[in-house]
């Protein structure tokens, strides 16, 4: 198994690689996208162009320039260097780097660095066995993932490792590498007599979706399928060259990581802040990811209990029978119901008054000395018990608990307002019996006098 080094070899085979291989950007200048780590006097940046690289983890979508990057420490560093992809990578592929590593540093002192790519791929066990050479420095680790690290890569080698984020690549991003890619006569398509007009341009960035490897698969298909000879007078690549080489546009949505969470989160925030319009447009990110319809169904049960709650008491049993119609309807029909369920809750009035009030009384219960039950509650004092329905108004004053606390306070929203007004004729009530009471005590006690 050999280092990776740039060879004439290598330069010769690279001309049958695909386009987005062949633009890989050969050092930092070429690099485009990421300027939030790689910009001027950036930590990162510096320790490329000083070549003192830690052991480092990349994490971001795809065709970002996670792996573009390694590539350009493979060219920058003076140590070794091996790339490994953990989907078809082995424990024993990685001990003969090791073994190597540890070989080479004795005779020359120089280090290695193994770069291994999708490397949430590596299970607990062959994660834990870069962990020894890791911490000893035998190997420099640069590990890139389009999965959470924090959840896929074990604690103990991230703590060993810096993690930098990186973002999906802007529109501009996008436009500057399919022009370097149109222009650039050694690796692109420089001498090819093209015509493509910004429209087309655009277009390509647009289901582009951020991602500089798809952008350039989408151009070279549009070329290569049009252009037989790089002699030929100059060529159209019109807009509907470039969508039949586009085809479906890839939306980056995965259904168990941060998409997933970011997406509902965007989703249940449009529909707190009342916004019809976004509401639906997360919605539809989700339905055509592929999100579980069920998923999104049980989330607007919970929504429609902590942020409508009693406001609209209806929104909860609309909320809950949307999620059994879209149970047993399926898709796609089912994204009828769930627009439609999405559109009355975004649009019913708003109140958490509900979701503090079960909060607050928990805290009350945890952090306080939980109060007795008062006797006539109990089965044993219930003869004390006073029963509301055999009073005028079916409600008599009594004492349902010991503490001088409130937990609910209604907000004056839709339904809670005919609640507000309920719970304020039960406080007259009270101050009434009170008074008749008081009358009461006092005549009793002039007439014992």
């Amino acid at each position: 198994m050999e280092a990776l080094f740039e060879t004439p070899e290598r330069k010769n085979i690279q001309k049958n690689q695909p386009l987005a291989i062949r633009m890989r950007p050969q050092n930092l200048s070429e690099f485009i996208g990421q300027e939030h780590i790689l910009g001027q006097n950036k930590t990162l940046r510096r320790m490329i162009e000083q070549d003192k690289i830690p052991s480092l983890i990349f994490y971001g979508p795809p065709g970002c320039g996670k792996t573009a990057l390694a590539h350009v420490i493979a060219s920058h560093t003076k140590n070794y260097f091996h790339h490994l992809n953990a989907v078809t990578a082995t424990v024993a592929d990685v001990r003969e780097i090791i073994a190597l590593a540890e070989q080479r540093l004795k005779e020359t002192g120089k280090k290695t660095i193994l770069f291994l790519d999708e490397i949430a791929h590596f299970n607990k066990l062959q994660q834990d066995a870069l962990m020894k050479d890791v911490e000893e420095g035998t190997i420099i680790l640069i590990g890139a993932t389009t999965h959470n690290p924090y959840y896929y890569i074990n604690t103990p080698l991230l703590s060993r490792s810096m993690v930098f984020q990186f973002n999906i690549l802007s529109d501009e991003d996008i436009k500057a590498i399919l022009k370097r890619a149109l222009s650039d006569k050694e690796r692109g398509l420089g001498n090819f007599n093209l015509d493509l007009s910004d429209e087309v341009l655009d277009y390509i960035v647009k289901v582009s979706e951020g991602d500089g490897r798809r952008a350039l698969n989408i151009l070279e298909s549009a070329v290569m399928s049009t252009v037989s000879d790089v002699k030929e007078v100059k060529v159209k690549i019109g807009i509907d060259t470039v969508k039949d080489a586009a085809q479906n546009k890839i939306i980056i949505y995965d259904r168990d990581e941060d998409q997933h969470y970011d997406t509902i989160s965007a989703f249940i925030k449009s529909m707190r802040g009342s916004d019809p319009d976004a509401t639906l447009y997360w919605l539809a990110k989700m339905i055509v990811g592929g999100e579980d319809p069920r998923f999104i169904a049980r989330r607007m049960i919970i929504f429609a209990s902590e942020d409508i709650g009693n406001a609209d008491p209806q929104a909860l049993s609309i909320a809950t029978i949307c999620f059994y119609a879209v149970d047993v309807v399926g898709m796609p029909e089912a994204k009828i119901i769930l627009s439609q369920t999405a559109i009355y809750l975004a649009t019913a009035p708003k109140s958490n008054s509900s979701y503090k009030a079960i909060e607050d009384a928990i805290e009350e219960i945890k952090k306080e000395k939980v109060a007795d039950i008062p006797e006539h509650l109990t089965k044993k004092g219930q003869k004390k018990y006073l029963y509301p329905h055999n009073y005028p108004g079916h409600y008599v004053p009594q004492r349902y608990f010991p503490l001088d606390k409130k937990f609910y306070f209604p907000s004056d929203a839709g339904y809670e307002k005919r609640i507000q007004f309920f719970i304020n004729h039960i406080e007259r009530l009270k101050k009434e019996y009170e008074k008749r009471n008081q009358k009461g005590n006092t005549g009793e006690e002039k007439k014992s006098g």
